[in-house]
């Protein structure tokens, strides 16, 4: 008989594209996951906004693949070349524990979308053995709203790009016409699931929305109008949301085939920072020119897994 996998879908609907792969009989996604579960890296990450990663860092669990096709992907061996290592969900959930023993102040799952039914289940079995931390969905943003409904109950904490507006833009930069209006709704859905920010003593964040947003070289226009849906959020309801605003974008993987094979001018970068501050989007967190450095992206050579 043909192997099969108990975790995964049949017809896979887990993101906007809905290719409908059977994943369950180990065929393989557009987001490059097939039947099995597989990770890259998980340890103590400090490179998170302030409030993520605190003193003691977030632990910080790396998947592979992704949903999106960002041609300037940081994280591009594990997001498109299939980097990792495949692992049960036993295994994962003892993961999370490990990272709870070494004092993460949350669990920050990155690009955890397409192995939904997997985490869900791991999660399960860690809070099962004394899993208490908050968790941490660091998405993207590209979403649907059923997955982020089956997040209800599992994430505390939704760590979400706004990447575009433009749908050329995002068809080029991400093979996703679609981004903007996929992003829109599922981000009012995340912050509906979460409430306001809430902090604990030491500030850091136990549940809310931070929304983020990382400025490109040669289309500060569009990161405009990024913050000015940014912005209506925020006057429909104050507070709504952590911005954040980053600087930090380096011409990684195939970035200079689209027009983007450097970095953010200074310049660039204070117009989109200045806009943001006359919008009213004060109250969050603005990235050094400085952050754009190589070293701060992890080394993906299964630490911890």
């Amino acid at each position: 008989m043909p192997k099969t996998f108990p975790f995964a879908p049949k017809n896979c609907t887990l993101c906007p594209r809905q290719c409908h792969a059977d994943r369950a009989s180990g065929r393989i996604g557009f987001c490059g996951a097939g039947g099995t579960l597989k990770a890259a890296r998980a340890a103590l990450h400090f490179w998170e906004e302030p409030c993520i990663s605190g003193t003691r860092g977030s632990g910080t669990v790396f998947f592979s693949g992704c949903t999106l096709k960002c041609c300037f992907c940081q994280n591009y061996p594990i997001s498109a070349e299939g980097l990792g290592k495949e692992i049960t969900v036993e295994h994962l959930a003892e993961i999370f524990l490990d990272l709870q023993a070494q004092g993460a102040h949350n669990i920050n799952l990155v690009t955890p979308g397409q192995w939904q039914p997997w985490i869900i289940a791991a999660l399960d079995e860690a809070r099962a053995k004394g899993l208490h931390l908050p968790i941490v969905c660091n998405t993207g943003g590209y979403e649907t709203l059923d997955s982020i409904e089956r997040w209800r109950g599992y994430i505390d904490i939704w760590l979400a790009d706004l990447k575009y507006v433009s749908s050329s833009l995002s068809a080029e930069l991400s093979a996703a016409p679609d981004y903007f209006a996929a992003a829109k709704a599922g981000i009012e859905a995340m912050m509906a699931q979460t409430g306001h920010p809430v902090f604990d003593a030491d500030g850091i964040l136990q549940k809310g929305v931070i929304l983020r947003h990382l400025a490109l070289p040669g289309h500060v226009d569009d990161s405009f109008a990024v913050l000015d849906q940014m912005a209506a959020w925020n006057r429909a309801d104050p507070g709504c949301f952590l911005p954040s605003v980053m600087s930090q974008y380096t011409p990684f993987y195939k970035a200079a085939d689209h027009g983007i094979g450097r970095r953010i001018t200074t310049y660039e970068y204070r117009r989109v920072v200045n806009y943001a501050m006359d919008l009213g989007l004060t109250d969050g967190y603005m990235q050094q020119k400085s952050s754009a450095k190589e070293e701060y992206t992890p080394s993906f050579d299964l630490t911890g897994i």
